[in-house]
This record gives structure tokens, C-alpha cells and sequence, in this order.
């Protein structure tokens, strides 16, 4: 008689996301990673212009 095989070690949260999981829909942006980095650049795109455009018109 075999012994029961033993049960894998519980993967990572990482390991456990599947494909379907990281997709966004968004085209173009293929990762949530590129997701956050747009917002984040879109941010800091629009605190730079109003930023310059107080300053120029103040």
C-alpha cells in the first residue's frame, strides 16, 4: 500500500492569480501595474499644469 501523497505547500498570492485575474480591459494597458502608473502620471501631469498655470496668470 502507497502512502498518500503529500499536499503542496500553499503557493504565494501571486502564484494563485490567473490570467483571466490580471487582465483590466483597458486596451493598451495590459497590467494593473501600467493601470496605476498612468493614473499616477496622469496626477502629477495635471498638479504640473496647475501648478504653471496659477503662476502664469496670477
Amino acid at each position: 500500500m502507497k502512502p498518500p501523497a503529500k499536499e503542496p505547500a500553499d503557493p504565494s498570492p501571486a502564484s494563485r492569480e490567473t490570467a483571466a485575474d490580471a487582465r483590466t480591459g483597458v486596451p493598451g494597458l495590459r497590467t494593473w501595474r501600467a493601470v496605476y502608473l498612468f493614473v499616477l502620471g496622469c496626477f502629477i501631469v495635471w498638479v504640473g499644469l496647475l501648478t504653471l498655470l496659477t503662476r502664469m496668470f496670477s
